[in-house]
């Protein structure tokens, strides 16, 4: 009887040991993963706000080229399209590129397929900037609200992947706003 209670109290202290083992394994691998998301997340919301702000800027300086030019009268100063302002569009381009691959890396499937999309209509804002043929005839301002559209899903995707909830507004405001009027004439409406 003795050696029964022996090898019963043995048994508890091993199945004591592997319940304790198999526990702290349980909750290191739950904090090793939460540390791994919190380390991917924070690389993909740099990744994907850098992308975000690069693809902005160009749009910008393709509008500013477009003005310039009088493919479109709204939005931005001019900014005539010097050698000097091409090769710092194109070092910009370049610096996009590199961060797209960031984005692609490390994005799930949608953002990276919105990031695709926005960079379509961001080379096709380009393609109408430097006055090279299109196929199709949208003008600057259909192209200019498909960039934005494809913009606004790439950050409603990204936001997604990142866990943000949400809405970056609360309802969707009207561009150009009201108080611009037509530009396009000249006058206000």
């Amino acid at each position: 009887m003795a050696l029964t209670g022996q090898l019963a109290a043995l048994l508890g202290v091993v199945l004591g040991a592997v319940v304790s083992m198999a526990a702290t394994m349980v909750v290191e691998r739950a904090r090793w993963r939460r540390e791994q998301s919190v380390r991917w997340d924070e690389r993909r919301l740099n990744a994907y706000a850098d992308y975000a702000h690069a693809v902005k800027s160009l749009a910008h300086q393709y509008r500013r080229i477009a003005v310039a030019r009088g493919i479109t009268a709204s939005g931005a100063a001019p900014l005539e399209p010097t050698d000097e302002v091409l090769a710092e569009v194109a070092e910009a381009e370049v610096r996009r590129s590199a961060l797209a691959e960031t984005v692609w890396l490390l994005g799930d499937v949608g953002t990276n397929t919105a990031a695709v999309r926005l960079n379509h209509c961001l080379w096709h804002l380009e393609w109408l900037a430097r006055e090279l043929p299109t196929a199709g005839q949208d003008g600057w301002d259909q192209a200019y609200e498909e960039f934005r559209q494809a913009r606004l899903q790439f950050l409603r995707l990204a936001r997604a992947g990142l866990g943000v909830r949400g809405a970056r507004i609360a309802e969707p405001l009207p561009w150009p706003p009201p108080w611009r009027g037509d530009l396009s004439r000249g006058t206000p409406q």
